[in-house]
């Protein structure tokens, strides 16, 4: 597959262009539960874009790929989260607090986490889409590693990489209906994204109006109002019911919404973006996705200069560290070009890494034969893990499965369960030595061995643990697990964080 690198340029600066136009656009209506009547920007904007948190992660995303490299995961990307993502709200606060206590992805996403079915995860999707244009399979690996850290197994999660592999299947086809395709094979086919998506084309495909549709969504999938505060339900979605609904399970809607944006705005830039904002809900999130895809789709000539003029080509900031990005923010690009620029560097690298070198090329016209752009198998690998953290070293994989809770209680046993992957063509015997804190005992064994096998074999070797402590003092329990093999001077040592569930 060759794509031709000024359409992937004109795309990428597209796509960041069409996110800060829909994130203005929609940021004075956010969370309104209320039918809008926008068809410009309603701001005196001066030349300046509003600050814009729907961007704000990917630029720290860019920088954590720039320094540590593009086989990065969510333990790297959740320490960058610890470091350098300033708000406490919501999710955004809930995964802080839980890495801050031990916890690793997906976990950091799960614990006490009301709004992990949100939309914070999905707003984040384009940077991935953009370093592996085409390659929707890279892109949901990459987005299901970053939604993960405040989303963990929820709707938010389901959000991001159905939103990822879409728009980096964009890049290659430009057929919406084939597009939404695309996305949902990457996500569970029960999960409340998917069933949202279908419920927006359904409506589109009925011949509803766009108002009908929206109300049809906001029926079926729409969850509480923002912290449930009546006043931010108009009067008349009040009358219809539509001021109730489950705190925090808002990504469904707000991606139905965005579905009905783009099947309504019939390939037209202004009214893709109006009408997603006109249906209310996270109209910010919304719009901005909205923007990003359709930039991706048509290119940045495609978006008319009166978008463009009043906003100028500027990046702000809304919730990153600017005292620690290099000299008050100089890391983060300041502008749609420059990251653009960095952009395209770093999908050069993410192609290559994926013996893709020769994806992107100054000569050749767009080039989509064998490309693979359905999930496929990839699906049910993705979310094999949704209760584990997982672990990737050179020749392995482990992932340790905690079930429904990480909490354990006084004289209660908790079971845990390994899985160990070879990842490499030669077989191995691992041994496995568990290190645990005074006080606890484990069933079967503290010790044992573990033989996995290489492809095409069964590759995977799973062996669960039953701990138990009959006085918890500590507030996190934090064991390890060490694989070695004899013959061989490798050592694995995978942390297994427990919380003190006493009081729940």
């Amino acid at each position: 597959m060759q794509i031709n690198r000024e359409a992937y340029r004109s795309s990428v600066l597209g796509c960041w262009l069409g996110k800060n136009i829909g994130g203005t656009l929609g940021a004075p209506f956010e969370w309104r539960r209320q039918i809008n009547d926008v068809s410009f920007y309603t701001q005196d904007l001066q030349g300046e874009p509003l600050p814009n948190d729907d961007l704000d992660i990917q630029l720290l995303w860019l920088v954590a790929l720039e320094e540590k490299g593009v086989d990065i995961d969510s333990h790297v990307l959740g320490e960058y989260w610890l470091l350098y993502v300033t708000p406490h709200w919501s999710e955004y606060g809930n995964a802080k607090i839980n890495l801050r206590s031990g916890l690793l992805p997906p976990w950091s996403g799960n614990v006490n986490n009301p709004h992990k079915h949100s939309c914070g995860a999905f707003i984040r999707s384009e940077i991935w889409a953009c370093i592996a244009p085409g390659c929707p399979q890279i892109a949901a690996r990459y987005a299901y590693q970053d939604a993960i850290i405040d989303h963990g197994d929820g709707e938010g999660t389901f959000a991001e990489v159905f939103c990822a592999a879409l728009q980096s299947a964009a890049f290659v086809e430009k057929d919406i209906r084939k597009l939404l395709d695309i996305g949902l094979s990457y996500i569970p086919e029960q999960c409340g994204i998917a069933g949202a998506v279908r419920n927006a084309i359904v409506s589109y495909d009925n011949g509803h109006s766009w108002r009908e549709a929206r109300d049809a969504m906001l029926e079926a999938y729409r969850g509480g109002t923002m912290f449930n505060m009546l006043w931010c339900t108009s009067e008349e979605d009040q009358k219809k019911g539509f001021h109730e609904g489950t705190l925090g399970w808002d990504a469904p809607s707000n991606i139905g919404i965005m579905v009905l944006g783009l099947l309504y705005g019939e390939g037209d830039f202004a009214k893709t973006l109006c009408t997603t904002v006109n249906c209310g809900e996270d109209t910010d999130c919304t719009a901005a996705t909205v923007g990003a895809l359709f930039g991706i789709l048509h290119g940045a000539d495609a978006i008319p200069e009166k978008w463009v003029e009043p906003i100028g080509r500027s990046i702000k900031t809304a919730c990153l560290n600017l005292g620690e990005l290099g000299y008050f923010g100089n890391q983060l690009p300041g502008d749609v070009d420059n990251l653009t620029d960095r952009t395209e560097r770093m999908a050069q690298q993410v192609l290559a890494r994926n013996g893709m070198s020769a994806a992107l090329t100054a000569d050749s016209p767009t080039d989509t034969s064998g490309a693979a752009l359905y999930a496929g198998p990839l699906r049910e690998i993705l979310f094999r893990d949704r209760t584990a953290t997982v672990f990737r070293f050179p020749f392995f994989e482990v992932a340790v499965d905690y079930g429904d809770s990480v909490a354990v209680r006084d004289g209660v046993p908790k079971t845990v369960r390994v899985s160990i992957t070879n990842t490499y063509k030669v077989q191995a015997a691992l041994k496995v030595h568990w290190h645990l804190r005074e006080g606890w005992t484990i069933a079967p064994s503290a010790d044992g061995m573990m033989h996995v096998s290489f492809p095409p074999l069964e590759t995977r070797h799973t062996a669960s643990f039953t701990l138990a402590c009959e006085r918890i003092t500590e507030t996190t329990v934090r064991h390890a697990i060490e694989i070695t093999m004899d013959g061989r001077p490798s050592a694995m040592v995978v942390p297994v964080t427990l919380l003190n569930g006493n009081f729940d």
